[in-house]
């Protein structure tokens, strides 16, 4: 049965659900569904969203109208790391943590942790240099989030100078998220310190032939 999918490919979110289907292989329907975005890009622009997360229909699946959402035979679940490890759970353990209790929790972890350190400055960064209008561009906000994210960034060089990578020397479903920060995080090309491990993490996980799902730079900068 083909899993579908409610969501955009500009959204950091739902490129997690993106990269973990074809690190699995498994097929899918996507329906592009946004409050925010639309083809032309962010509606602060006076762009059509993609819509879809209004409806009575979307709600009764994700109340928060949010996106990404998934719908796996008669099983419906929003909110993306939690996606990402039911899709390993439910389909490849040994790939997503092999099949490890110790594995899960490291790298449930640095999952939380993405969501609680990169995400709200890399959130805020992206619109204030890229998708609102320079009017609406706060350049205090954007050297606030550009400290933020240098600093979380030095937690992780700290990680990868110890592990290849971010849970351990073997890949796990917590370089999911970490794939679609770095990434973007290059794409940006922010002013910032070197640092050379994720670097050298960066250029493995290119390497990775799912990686091709998540590649494309205007998913990650369009405005």
């Amino acid at each position: 049965m083909t899993i579908k999918l409610w969501g955009r490919h500009s959204s950091a979110r739902t490129q997690k659900v993106l990269l973990a289907l074809a690190e699995l292989g498994l097929d899918f329907e996507m329906t592009l569904a946004s409050a925010t975005m639309g083809p032309a890009g962010h509606v602060a622009k006076g762009n059509e969203a993609y819509g879809v997360v209004d409806t009575p229909e979307y709600r009764a699946m994700n109340p928060n109208g949010t996106v990404p959402t998934i719908k796996d035979g008669d099983f419906v679940l929003w909110e993306s790391n939690a996606i990402v490890q039911y899709l390993g759970m439910a389909y490849d353990p040994t790939l997503f943590y092999g099949g490890s209790v110790e594995r899960f929790a490291s790298a449930s972890r640095w999952m939380l942790w993405e969501n609680n350190e990169l995400i709200g400055p890399m959130h805020n960064y992206v619109k204030h240099t890229i998708r609102f209008p320079e009017a609406q561009r706060d350049p205090l906000l954007v050297a606030e989030s550009r400290e933020k994210l240098i600093k979380a960034w030095g937690i992780v060089e700290g990680q990868l100078a110890k592990t290849r990578y971010i849970a351990g020397d073997d890949w796990t479903m917590g370089d999911i998220p970490l794939t679609i920060r770095v990434h973007r995080w290059h794409l940006l090309q922010v002013e910032a310190p070197e640092f050379p491990n994720i670097a050298r993490y960066y250029r493995d996980i290119q390497q990775r032939p799912a990686f091709a799902a998540v590649a494309d730079p205007q998913m990650h900068l369009i405005g």
